[in-house]
C-alpha cells in the first residue's frame, strides 16, 4: 500500500473512525484501525464488538495512489501522529511486510502494523428500505432523551434508548426509573412492520457528534443490530436484548394543577435553589404552590437554606419535592420561552410540557421527604 493524502482529509475520517476503539479492549487487533486502499478509494475500519465504524475517502480526495493494499495500525498512535504532523501532504507506505512508513518532507515515523487478515469480518450489508431521518431531527431526538437513561450497568436495558415505530409514527423513550423522556416524530413514509428496539444511548450520542452538517441519515434495522449511514460514514451498533419497560403507561393524561411559567425564571429558581443541595442527598428541593405564590426552596442542615418566590395566584395548592438535577435537565431539553409543570399530588409524577413543543414530554418522579 502506497499513497499520499492531505492531513485534514485523513484526520477528519480517522477521528470519526477511532470512536469505535475502546480503551478497555484487551484484544490487540481491536485497538487498531484497518486501512484498506482499493480502486475507488481508502476505507478505514474500527470495531470494539459493541460498535463498528467505517469511513470512506473517495479516490478523488487522495493526492496520489501508487499501490493498493491493507494493514492494521494501532488506533491511538496513528491518530495522534497525524494530528501533530504539519498541515501538508502525508505519505503512507507499507514496507517489510506489516510496517507502515508515515512521512512528510521533514518527519518520518515507522510503525509496526498487524496482518489485516486478523481483523474481524464485518457485515455492513444494508436493508433495501431504510428509515430516513434528517440529521438535525435525529440530533434533537438524542439531545432531548439521552440524559434520562441510566448509568447503572446492572439494568442494561435502561442504559439504552427505546425506538418504537408503527406506521409513520416514531416514539422514542428513555428512563432510569426515576425520570422519563418521551419524544414523538412523524416519519415521511409508512413502515410496513412494527419496530421496537433498544439502542445503547452512548452509541447514539457518539453518532450524533459526527453529524456536523444538515443531511440525510439512513437507519437500517436488523434482529440484533442497527446500521446508520451518514454521508461517507457507516456506523453499526448492537441492540440491547430484552423487553423495554412499558413506561409510557405511567405518564398521566389529566392533571389537577398546571403551572405555566417563563422558562428562564423557573430554570433560574431551580438552579439557585440547587446550590445548597448535594448528590448524597439526591439534590432534593421543594416546590410549594399557594393561593398567591410559587415557592422553590432547599434546606441542608450542613450548608444552610434558600427560598425563591414569585407571584403566581392559584386555586390549587401543593407541596412536592424532587431532584433539582433531574428537573433542570428535563426543562432544559425544551429550549422554549414557556413551559408547563403538570401535577396531581405529592406522590404522582411531575410532567413537563410546552405548548410550542408538543412532541416532547418530560417526567420526573417526586421524592418523599420525612
Amino acid at each position: 500500500m502506497n499513497f499520499i493524502i492531505k492531513k485534514d482529509i485523513l484526520l477528519e475520517n480517522l477521528n470519526n473512525t477511532s470512536k469505535a476503539i475502546s480503551s478497555k479492549n484487551l484484544i490487540p487487533i481491536l485497538s487498531g484501525i484497518k486501512f484498506e486502499l482499493k480502486e475507488d478509494g481508502l476505507y478505514l475500519y474500527a470495531s470494539d464488538t459493541d460498535v463498528t465504524i467505517r469511513t470512506f475517502i473517495d479516490k478523488s480526495k487522495i493526492t496520489e495512489i501508487k499501490e493498493l493494499g491493507s494493514i492494521v495500525i494501532g488506533g491511538k498512535y496513528i491518530v495522534d501522529i497525524v494530528r501533530k504532523l504539519p498541515d501538508t501532504d502525508i505519505k503512507f507506505e507499507v514496507i517489510d511486510g506489516y510496517k507502515m512508513l508515515i512521512s512528510t518532507d521533514n518527519t518520518e515515523f515507522n510503525l509496526n502494523g498487524i496482518n489485516p487478515s486478523e481483523f474481524p469480518d464485518l457485515d455492513l450489508e444494508m436493508t433495501k428500505e431504510p428509515i430516513i431521518l434528517n440529521t438535525e431531527i435525529f440530533k434533537t431526538i438524542i439531545n432531548q432523551t439521552y440524559f434520562a437513561t441510566s448509568q447503572n450497568e446492572s439494568r442494561p436495558l435502561l442504559t439504552g434508548i427505546n425506538f418504537i415505530i408503527s406506521n409513520n409514527k416514531l416514539e422514542v423513550m428513555a428512563t432510569d426509573s426515576y425520570r422519563l423522556s418521551k419524544k414523538e416524530i412523524t416519519l415521511d413514509t409508512n413502515i410496513e412492520n412494527d419496530i421496537n428496539v433498544v439502542i445503547p444511548a452512548k452509541n447514539l450520542v457518539e453518532l450524533s457528534k459526527m453529524m456536523v452538517d444538515d443531511d440525510i441519515l439512513e437507519i437500517h434495522l436488523f434482529n440484533n443490530k442497527v446500521l446508520f449511514k451518514y454521508k461517507n460514514i457507516i456506523f453499526l451498533s448492537r441492540l440491547l436484548s430484552g423487553d423495554y419497560p412499558a413506561t409510557a403507561k405511567i405518564i398521566p393524561t389529566e392533571f389537577m394543577i398546571n403551572i405555566t411559567c417563563d422558562f428562564s425564571t423557573f430554570f433560574d429558581m431551580i438552579d439557585r435553589a440547587s446550590l445548597l443541595t448535594s448528590d448524597k442527598d439526591k439534590n432534593i428541593i421543594k416546590l410549594e404552590l399557594t393561593t398567591e405564590n410559587l415557592i422553590v426552596s432547599s434546606n441542608s442542615p450542613e450548608i444552610g437554606k434558600v427560598e425563591e418566590k414569585i407571584k403566581m395566584p392559584s386555586e390549587k395548592s401543593i407541596k412536592i419535592s424532587f431532584s433539582s438535577k433531574y428537573m433542570l435537565e428535563a426543562i432544559k431539553s425544551f429550549n422554549q420561552d414557556t413551559i408547563t409543570i403538570c401535577m396531581n399530588d405529592d406522590s404522582s409524577p411531575i410532567v413537563i410540557k410546552s405548548s410550542k413543543e408538543q412532541t416532547l414530554i418530560q417526567l420526573v418522579l417526586p421524592i418523599k421527604t420525612y
